[in-house]
Formats: C-alpha cells, sequence, structure tokens
C-alpha cells in the first residue's frame, strides 16, 4: 500500500504508526449500524395529490409507485420489469387502492411516511400522533407478493379496490403513439388490448392483461429475418401478467373490490402478481393460484426476518457517506436513493429501463397528459443509456443486478448471427444501439418504406453504422469477470459474445492499404452519421483486445488469442491533432457529414475505454480534449463528470455531481425522481451517472493498481466501502485531509493501493 500527497511517496510503515486503527484495531466504519440511512429516508408530512407525488418501492422485479391521498386512501401502481404488451410496450400490472373506515386521518391531524431503505418498506401513520393508524408496505425481496399490514388502535373496515384504465382495446394515436416507439408509422392500428377481470372466488380479486397479438412475427418478416420464425419463441404472443388480490377477513364486495366482513384491528393484504406465457388464461390462472398458495405457507415473519436480511445485506455491501455541509448531504442522499432504485428494479427478467424504470406514474408535463403506461422512447433498449446504470453497479457491488443486463444480449445472440448473416453474407454478430427486447431492430428505426433498398439498409442515420454499443458491451462484461472471476459467466456468456462480436469486426470492414482496419461505413456515436474511422470504435477495439488477452482462457482458444492479437496489429491508431502546441483527440479520422446529435465521442477513450487517465500515459491530451469539448452538459445521459472525474480534475467533478444530485423532476415529489432531461422520468441514466462520477472521485482502477480519492474534493470527509476488481474490497474514512482508516480485502491486495491526495 503507498500513499501519495504532493507528489511524495510516504512510506507504509508511517501511515501504519500514524494510524493505529490500520494496525489491527476496528476499523471506524460508521455505517456498521446503518444510521447514515435514516438521514436518507424520505419523510413527508402531508399527503399527495396523485401519483406525482409517489414513492418507490421494489423488490428487483415488482415495482410500486405509492402515495396517500389527501381523503386518506393509500394507493399505489403496481409494475414488473417484463410486463411487455403485444406492441413491446412495458406497461403497469394494476392499481390498487385501499380505503379505510374511519378514514385514515380521522381522530387527529397526525400524518407520516416514511420510506425505510433499510427496512425495504414504506410505513404510513396517521390520525392520532400518540396512538396513530399504521400502514406498513413491503415487496417480499424473495417472493412475488406485496404485502399491506394494518395496524390499529381501534377497530376499522378496510376496502380494497382494484383499478383498471385499460377498459377496452384502444387504438393508440398522436403523442401516445411515442410510448410504442417501434411501431411508429406502422401502416396497421397500433392497439392496446384490454384487461380481464374475473368472477372469481368469494374472496378474492383476479385479473391480467393478455397479448391476443404479438409483432413479433410481423418484426422478423419486416426485417428480412422470416427464417427464425417459428425457430425462436415469440416472447409476446399469449404473455399474460396480473395478480391477485386477498386476505384474511375480507369478502369480495364485487369483481373489482374486497370489503372486511367486520371491523378489526390488524389486517393483512396481499397483493400477488404473476406474468407467464401460458396457452390458456385458464392455465395462468391455475399458476397464479399455486403460486400464490406457495408463497402464503411461507410463515409471514420468516418471509419479513429473510427480506429484512436481503435489504440489510444489501447496504452492507458498499456505501459511500460524504460529509462537510449541506451540499454533501444531498450527494449521500442522491448516491443511496439512485442505488436502492437500481435494487428495487434491477433483479428481474429484463433489464432497469433508461426511461422510466418500472416507476412511471401519470404524466403530468406540458402537452402530454397521459397514463401511467406512457414513456417517451417506448420499450426498446438504447445501449448507450442501457448502460450507465450498469456501469455504476460494479463498484458497489451489486454484481446480481448486472445479470439481466447480459442475459438479455446474450439470449438475442442468435438472431443477431443470422442477422449478420442475412444482412452482410458473413459470420459475427452485432447488436444495433436500438434495440427490442429479443433482439431486433425497432421497426420504425429500420423503416417501414423498404422498396428499393437492400435489407441492410437502416433508414436511421443516427443508429445506420452504429456498432460500438457491442464494443462497451463487452468492456462491460470483461469488468465484470475482473471483479467476480466467475468462470461460469466466462465461459457461457463472455467468451460467446467475444467471439461473435470480434468476428463481425474482423469480417466486416476492409483494410487500406497498410493492413490497418479501415472503419467505413462507420459512424461516431450518433452524432457524426458519416465518418472514417471513428475514435469509439477504435479505443473499444483496443481496450477489449487487451482485455480478451488477460482472460484465463485454455489450450483450445489458441485461434481466440491469435485473433486478438492479429486485430491489435491491425487496429489504426486513435485520431488525433496537434494545434498551437496542445494535441488533443478527434471524434474521428475523418468526418463526411455534419454532427446530428450533442455526444462528445472524443472522450470515449477516457470512458468507457480507459486508455487515458489518471496514473496513465498523455494525461494532458485527454485534459486538452476535455477542455475543447464542443457538447458540454451535466443532465441526463451526459457523461462530463465522470470524464472530470477520471481526468483528476477535483472541483469539476465535484461540482457536477453536487449539482446533479440536487436537480430533480420539479412536477415529482420524491427527491430522486430525475428528469426527463432527454428521457422520461424518473430518467435512470441523470441519477446514475451522479453514481458513477462519485465511485471515481474516490477509487479508479488501472489492471492491479488502486488509486484512492483521485479526484476528491478537500474540503469532503468520507466514509466509504467499493468494490474493486479482484475480489476486492476497499474501506476507509477520509477526514480532515487525512485517511484515518483504510481497510482492504483480501489483506494482500494492500500493495496494489495507492492513496493519492491534492
Amino acid at each position: 500500500m503507498r500513499f501519495v500527497k504532493s507528489g511524495i511517496l510516504i512510506p507504509t510503515l508511517f501511515v501504519l504508526l500514524a494510524h493505529p486503527m490500520a494496525l489491527g484495531g476496528k476499523m471506524p466504519e460508521i455505517v456498521n449500524d446503518l444510521s447514515y440511512l435514516q438521514a436518507c429516508n424520505v419523510v413527508w408530512d402531508t399527503p399527495s395529490t396523485d401519483s406525482s407525488g409517489s414513492m418507490p418501492l421494489g423488490n428487483g422485479d415488482i415495482g410500486l409507485n405509492l402515495w396517500v391521498e389527501p381523503n386518506g386512501d393509500l394507493v399505489f401502481y403496481l409494475s414488473k420489469t417484463d410486463a411487455w404488451s403485444a406492441n413491446n410496450r412495458l406497461l403497469k400490472v394494476g392499481r390498487v387502492r385501499i380505503t379505510l373506515e374511519p378514514p385514515l386521518q380521522s381522530g387527529g391531524d397526525f400524518f407520516r411516511q416514511e420510506l425505510r431503505l433499510t427496512n425495504g418498506d414504506i410505513v404510513v401513520q396517521a390520525g392520532s400522533g400518540q396512538k396513530p393508524v399504521q400502514l406498513r408496505v413491503w415487496v417480499d425481496a424473495n417472493r412475488p407478493v406485496v404485502w399491506v399490514d394494518l395496524e390499529s388502535p381501534h377497530p376499522v373496515q378496510v376496502r380494497v379496490a382494484l383499478e383498471l384504465w385499460r377498459q377496452r382495446n384502444r387504438k393508440l394515436e398522436g403523442k401516445e403513439l411515442f410510448s410504442a416507439y417501434g411501431m411508429m408509422g406502422s401502416p396497421d392500428p397500433v392497439v392496446e388490448h384490454a384487461d380481464t377481470v374475473l368472477e372469481a372466488d368469494r374472496d378474492c380479486i383476479i385479473w391480467y392483461h393478455r397479448n391476443p397479438t404479438s409483432i413479433f412475427e410481423l418484426t422478423l418478416r419486416h426485417q428480412g429475418l422470416e427464417s427464425l420464425i417459428g425457430k425462436l419463441p415469440d416472447p409476446l404472443q399469449n404473455r399474460t401478467f396480473g395478480g391477485m388480490i386477498r386476505g384474511a377477513g375480507l369478502v369480495r364486495a364485487d369483481r373489482y373490490t374486497l370489503r372486511s366482513t367486520a371491523p378489526a384491528r390488524q389486517f393483512s393484504i396481499a397483493v400477488h402478481v404473476l406474468i407467464g406465457q401460458t396457452e390458456t388464461a385458464e392455465e395462468w390462472v391455475s399458476r397464479l393460484r399455486a403460486q400464490a398458495k406457495r408463497v402464503e405457507a411461507v410463515g409471514r415473519a420468516q418471509a419479513r426476518a429473510a427480506h429484512q436480511r436481503w435489504w440489510l445485506n444489501f447496504w452492507r455491501r458498499s456505501w459511500i457517506v460524504v460529509s462537510g455541509g449541506a451540499e454533501a448531504e444531498v450527494i449521500t442522499r442522491g448516491y443511496a436513493l439512485q442505488r436502492f432504485m437500481n435494487a428495487c428494479a434491477g433483479r428481474g427478467a429484463y433489464p432497469i429501463k433508461f426511461n422510466g424504470s418500472i416507476f412511471t406514474v401519470d404524466s403530468r408535463e406540458p402537452d402530454e397528459h397521459f397514463d401511467a403506461d406512457y414513456r417517451r422512447w417506448g420499450g426498446e433498449y438504447w445501449f448507450q443509456n442501457t448502460r450507465l446504470p450498469y456501469w455504476a453497479l460494479l463498484c458497489a457491488g451489486d454484481y446480481d443486478l448486472l445479470r439481466p443486463l447480459f442475459e438479455m444480449y446474450l439470449k438475442a445472440l442468435p438472431l443477431a448471427k443470422e442477422r449478420t448473416k442475412r444482412y452482410f453474407g458473413h459470420e459475427g454478430a452485432y447488436f444495433p444501439e436500438t434495440i427490442t427486447s429479443w433482439g431486433t431492430y425497432a421497426n420504425v428505426n429500420y423503416g417501414w418504406n423498404r422498396e428499393g433498398k437492400p435489407v441492410s439498409y437502416i433508414d436511421n442515420p443516427y443508429i445506420r453504422y452504429y456498432y460500438s454499443c457491442n464494443l462497451e458491451l463487452l468492456a462491460l462484461a470483461l469488468e465484470y469477470f475482473s471483479h467476480t472471476a466467475d468462470k461460469r459467466f466466462l465461459n457461457e456468456t463472455l467468451l460467446p459474445l467475444a467471439d461473435a462480436v470480434i468476428a463481425f469486426y474482423d469480417r466486416h470492414f476492409a483494410r487500406d492499404s497498410e493492413g490497418k482496419l479501415l472503419l467505413k461505413p462507420s459512424q461516431s456515436l450518433e452524432t457524426y452519421p458519416d465518418t472514417v474511422n471513428p475514435l469509439p470504435d477504435i479505443a473499444g477495439l483496443r481496450w477489449v483486445l487487451e482485455g480478451l488477452l488477460r482472460l484465463p482462457v485454455g489450450k483450445d482458444s489458441v485461434a481466440r488469442r491469435h485473433l486478438w492479437r492479429r486485430l491489435i496489429g491491425q487496429l489504426p491508431p486513435l485520431p488525433m491533432k496537434t494545434e498551437e502546441g496542445q494535441t488533443f483527440l478527434l471524434p474521428a479520422q475523418e468526418i463526411l457529414a455534419p454532427p446530428i446529435n450533442s455526444e462528445d465521442p472524443e472522450l470515449y477513450a477516457v470512458f468507457p475505454y480507459r486508455l487515458y487517465g489518471v496514473g496513465k500515459p498523455d494525461l494532458e491530451v485527454a485534459r486538452n480534449t476535455y477542455a475543447r469539448r464542443p457538447y458540454k452538459g451535466n443532465e441526463g445521459w451526459r457523461q462530463d463528470p465522470i470524464w472530470a472525474a477520471l481526468l483528476g480534475l477535483a472541483e469539476e467533478a465535484s461540482a457536477m455531481v453536487a449539482q446533479r444530485f440536487a436537480t430533480k423532476h420539479p412536477g415529482s415529489r420524491f427527491p430522486a425522481f430525475w428528469g426527463p432531461n432527454y428521457d422520461w422520468i424518473p430518467d435512470q441514466d441523470h441519477g446514475c451517472v451522479g453514481m458513477l462520477a462519485l465511485q471515481m472521485m474516490l477509487m479508479q482502477t488501472d489492471g492491479d493498481r488502486i488509486l484512492l480519492l483521485p479526484a476528491w474534493r478537500k474540503e469532503w470527509d468520507v466514509s466509504f466501502r467499493l468494490h474493486a476488481p479482484g475480489r476486492t474490497m476497499v474501506g476507509g474514512v477520509w477526514r480532515g485531509g487525512k485517511m484515518r482508516s483504510l481497510k482492504v480485502t483480501p489483506s494482500w491486495r494492500e500493495k496494489d493501493v495507492t492513496v493519492v491526495a491534492k
């Protein structure tokens, strides 16, 4: 372990003597009891007007937007990560309203609603401040069920109502069609189908949304992939999602409503949620009943204890607690709340949606008054936007949340291979920048009018030759493996994806007169639609190929390694220029058309491909590039604070992180509902860029090296635990400009740690 201050190397022994805690005494981890999270809890002392005043909650797959209305009704939207409609919209599952008699707030004017992070629940208390009525809502971290537990000092009547807005089949038109993005411009009507409520048992409500149609086959046929029809399963046809509401002491008043048979002081209401593809609706109902029976067979106390253990373990595996004024408190809270939202939506069947996650609500934007199923840019995944939450998961140690992203792309790999062969006549595979959940282009991007166009021609110029997203997917997978050393992931996910993507680059592009790859036609992100040798692709290939060569692959990978080495030798140099004594990077070797977006692709050599940065050669080249970047900003997916942190620009990075975590959507009550920015509410890129930048201010890694505090603001104190490659955890307390304690696990990794303080 080394400490650097003002460029002077301080011997490790001196540090150990100066800080006895490092000699084996207990590290003063101020969050051992997670007390800092108490200040991060969200507490409201008044009800909310509507869903814009909702709090998020979830178990990684099932999500809630919960609020209490002025009349005392508790209301929540239900969502799930795989509730795909026939048109590939990610819909809400339903809405539930709970009404008490006497009303929740009767008997006094006391009201308190609290999101409790360590417990993973929301508690509402109202009425008398001395003896309030309490409602505790939690989404079981281990089972597909929502529980609402009521305790009252006096007997109350309970009414539970299912509220559905998809009452009939309805054509999507005008601006609302934007939420079915891939089907915009379709020659056929885009119809959202109605939900169904059963005349079910006397003690429960059962409802579902079932897709009687699917755009899957239409999409394959339209995009020249009809050979895959029947070979790949249709992910939308007969997809059915809904649930069951029931609770002891409750009976049906009608199809939509349960009521209590008698007043009582305690009630527990279960909302079971299921999504599946079944031949018949009856089969889905049968599965739902069986699932509910299994869930309720587990003792409530046992289930509640396991739920709380999950959340405690989640919070204990990493943290960043910044102190030093109100600005620092906003950062600590923003970081914790965004991480909480990642956990609420990150363990489902599909990745986190950048444009609202599973927490969309009724739209109140100017000229956009839509229901909670609406989201700008629809159900497709833009990799540029999808990736940012996932980079922030690595240092946090939230590896389980990364798996849905890799699984979606791996599942789509057979389609990607077939598309490559069909479109270009060679082996390998590529994923478009914008894809459906099964891997095709969005039809609106591919283009509806195909007259006179080859099958490979993409209408949308923003993504026509956009391939670098494939390299960043590999970079993220390499980083995941460097952290986890998961051999199964290496063999079953990373290598199959790498083989396909690297083969695509090798065979898709010609070589120039010097034998170097000639990336043409190509583009540099969305901004420069026609280029030669774009920097993101060159930097990405260099970073990924060098990472692949470091993998512990066996003798059966001789051919792979030969290909990787050969391609490194064929890479053109990074585009750069020297002007007035300054050298800086360029978006591409040649730019053949004007920009159409506002990204800074030249800085992709800093992030996501870490060729430049603190402790690396030619730092000034990267800093010159950053200073000259044409598009500056600090909202949504813009990466300026990440680049500033990686370049050691502490004051600039800290100012942007502070601003980012202080800038929420003005129309939402919850402090971590950012946006809409370029996308939708809550904007997941906005918060996760802030997370990642803060992590990079604290810790950066380069191979085996771990640099601490490379871009840290001197006025801030911090307690932290972060995860690094090599299954390493680094925790410490920095206070008053000194490292008060530092613990590296495993201990033999201490030699790789350098503390940089400016």
